[in-house]
């Protein structure tokens, strides 16, 4: 460390990035550049600048990257319907490499020895940070205070946070982890590491509980230009203000729960409670313009994509080829959604119950049984009779 004068810490105010703040001047006696995203997280950032400056800061960045999140992260994230094993909509993981690359332009500009990240040795966020770093700036050194330091838990953290006089929000009596941003909300720790413990209503942000929620359900129509969501019962919207709004909605209809056990990166399994209300009405609406648009074998053929698509963002390897490739096919793909779908909240669940686009690819006369029929029912016996034809080989065989 002797030759580390200069470094950025990737600060959000929060218990673990606070302590590191004043740890790393009170143990190395280091310059901190502390970098705060602001990313949706609904926190008073000026009240974060203070904060920082207060604990040690040299200087502090706070940079407006909502839109930038959304566009560039999240929505390509949405195309590929990526969701980590099939519940998560992966808000803190797409949050990680964008804040990796201005960490990267800070240090680059500032001339720093060093980036800090706040992620633990046994969690995904030091694969993010640490492999987006290395991605956009190998000769970069990285530091992660809190797999060296000599805190063993929280209320140690807690303790040392109340010596310094550094305000935290976290409580013994409310020891929850969050991680916040206009895609997602993240909630571990406290209670929520019994996988077997209903979470507590007080572990929840936003979403009202779906027994409380309106009685009525809601009827919303999402439109979407080559995939991208752009318009709301049709008003048109710009990404930070349609998500926002679908986050209110969606929220007061208890929907975007997710609860589970998902498998981290560094081989354990974590339990963990997220709230994405406007992601997830997103991600079902998109879904029914790709059952009414895409071919089959296209459908088929990105049902698996999606699945690795999200790994890769899950694992940290945003700045990679393959997610870039990945990307290229999504697009491709996208480019016929361009439609309109209609969804029912209640009661804490997004139901599609319309959908239309000129790219459909649903043919009435096709699928109705009425006298409009077109299908050549005769065509049927062959088709049987050819796609059965090796089973009754072996039938025969046998």
């Amino acid at each position: 460390m002797d030759s580390i004068k200069k470094v950025v810490l990737a600060y959000s105010g929060g218990l673990d990035t606070s302590v590191i703040l004043k740890w790393l001047i009170e143990k190395y006696g280091c310059e901190v550049i502390a970098f705060s995203a602001d990313v949706g997280q609904q926190e008073d950032l000026k009240e974060v600048e203070e904060k920082a400056y207060k604990t040690g800061a040299s200087k502090v960045y706070i940079l407006d990257l909502k839109e930038e999140f959304l566009t560039d992260y999240c929505f390509k994230a949405l195309k590929a319907q990526a969701l980590y094993e099939g519940k998560y909509p992966l808000g803190t993981a797409l949050n990680r490499p964008i804040i990796a690359k201005y960490l990267v332009e800070i240090a680059q500009k500032e001339g720093a020895d060093a980036v800090v990240h706040g992620a633990t040795g046994k969690g995904n966020d030091q694969v993010r940070f640490e492999v987006g770093v290395m991605a956009l700036d190998p000769d970069l050194k990285i530091l992660a205070p809190v797999r060296d330091w000599e805190f063993k838990s929280r209320e140690e953290e807690l303790e040392y946070a109340q010596k310094h006089g550094i305000p935290v929000e976290v409580t013994k009596e409310k020891p929850y982890s969050i991680d916040r941003n206009i895609w997602s909300i993240s909630i571990e720790c406290g209670v929520l590491e019994d996988p077997w413990a209903e979470p507590p209503e007080d572990a929840f942000l936003i979403t009202t509980s779906p027994e409380k929620a309106p009685d009525k359900p809601e009827y919303l129509t999402i439109s979407f230009e080559k995939g991208i969501p752009v318009a709301i019962d049709g008003k048109s919207y710009d990404p930070v203000s349609l998500v926002n709004t679908l986050n209110e909605i969606g929220a007061r209809h208890g929907v975007g729960r997710v609860d589970m056990v998902e498998d981290r990166l560094v081989g354990i399994k974590s339990r963990e409670v997220y709230e994405a209300p406007g992601a997830m009405i997103l991600y079902t609406a998109h879904k029914e313009l790709e059952h009414l648009c895409l071919d089959r074998e296209s459908f088929r053929l990105k049902e698996h994509l999606s699945i690795k698509y999200a790994e890769l963002v899950y694992y940290g390897l945003w700045f990679s080829p393959t997610r870039e490739a990945l990307d290229a096919f999504m697009d491709t793909l996208n480019e016929r959604l361009t439609g309109d779908v209609r969804v029912k909240l209640y009661k804490g669940t997004v139901t599609p119950v319309g959908r239309k686009s000129p790219y459909s690819i649903y043919d009435y006369e096709l699928a109705t049984y009425d006298a409009k029929d077109a299908f050549e029912h005769k065509a049927g016996e062959g088709f049987c009779k050819i796609w059965g034809l090796p089973y009754k080989v072996m039938a025969r065989k046998k």
